[in-house]
């Protein structure tokens, strides 16, 4: 039976769909090259992360699977080269092409998930330093400033071995825990003395003022009323680090306290290879290398086209 609602959010869809592709943020889009550019590498980078288990030639975490004979052979072209291994095979024999697509997998993931965790976490500390202020704002900000003084990378070595230390028999899973959250404490402050100065613009105007003498609670306020308008800064500075996320898990796991090595990222996948790189096999280190520039610079060059994008000072 036909259902008349259906027709009605359709011709809605219809309706929004029209409305963004004429409007001037999706002319910006197409006629920019960068843009264009990175959002298809992007594109591609996670269809070949999403979909690893389909269109990738071997499973390379399959042990059932590996052939030790076939150990380091070259990429196609070069003399020894098996035609089936595209991109060569590591010491385990695995093939090269396949352990980026699922180690690309692992990296995405972690980098996103640390990244939402880290907006949630800065937003909220944000939020409640900017709207409340006083002796509350100044203790998150000497909080923020103590967590600046400490290198990134450095700050989340620490959280990592505290990690490790708590939990000396980790499995994969909780490894995979100890990461995600030594990245995301490391990444939260950015976050929130972002949304901390633009909440502190936005108190002071008169819709919020209006909520407040019509009674409304502190927390509705924030959450209905100033959250929406502090987001634009968000998006772009999380655009930007999920780059600096995934960054930060390689170099994790190069030092070998990152994802484990039953589940190796594109990190660990060039640790493995460094111990061979000075010994003729390059391609074990050198592709992994470059999939990971390549989805960190495409990242990067599509935030700041999405923060040029989105700054009404240049629109």
């Amino acid at each position: 039976m036909f259902n008349f609602h259906n027709l009605g959010s359709i011709s809605t869809l219809r309706t929004s769909i029209k409305t963004w592709v004429q409007s001037d943020f999706f002319y910006r889009f197409v006629h920019s090259p960068i843009a264009v550019v990175s959002s298809s590498l992007i594109l591609l980078c996670l269809s070949c992360a999403l979909f690893a288990p389909w269109i990738a030639p071997f499973n390379p975490f399959d042990l059932s699977t590996l052939e030790l004979s076939d150990a380091r052979l070259p990429p196609i072209g070069m003399q020894g080269s098996d035609p089936k291994y595209l991109l060569g095979t590591d010491d385990q024999g695995r093939d090269i092409l396949s352990a980026l697509m699922f180690g690309s997998r692992i990296s995405l993931l972690i980098g996103f998930i640390s990244v939402l965790l880290s907006v949630i976490m800065g937003m909220s500390l944000g939020l409640i330093s900017g709207y409340a202020g006083g002796k509350l704002d100044s203790f998150i900000m000497r909080i923020c400033d103590v967590m600046l003084s400490f290198p990134a990378i450095l700050l989340a070595l620490l959280i990592s071995g505290v990690g490790r230390a708590l939990f000396p028999q980790q499995s994969d899973a909780v490894a995979f825990i100890v990461l995600i959250l030594s990245i995301s404490l490391s990444g939260w402050v950015q976050y929130a003395r972002t949304v901390r100065s633009s909440t502190l613009v936005e108190r002071e105007k008169e819709y919020v003022q209006a909520a407040q003498i019509a009674g409304v609670s502190a927390i509705r306020i924030m959450r209905l009323h100033v959250l929406p308008n502090v987001l634009g800064p968000v998006v772009v500075l999380a655009t930007v680090q999920v780059a600096t996320a995934i960054i930060t898990e390689a170099t994790l796991s190069f030092l070998g306290v990152g994802a484990p090595p039953t589940s190796p990222s594109l990190g660990t996948l060039i640790r493995v290879g460094n111990d061979y790189l000075f010994s003729g096999e390059w391609w074990i280190s050198i592709f992994p290398g470059l999939m990971l520039v390549l989805i960190s610079v495409s990242i990067n060059l599509f935030g700041d086209w999405l923060r040029d994008a989105l700054n009404p000072r240049l629109n």
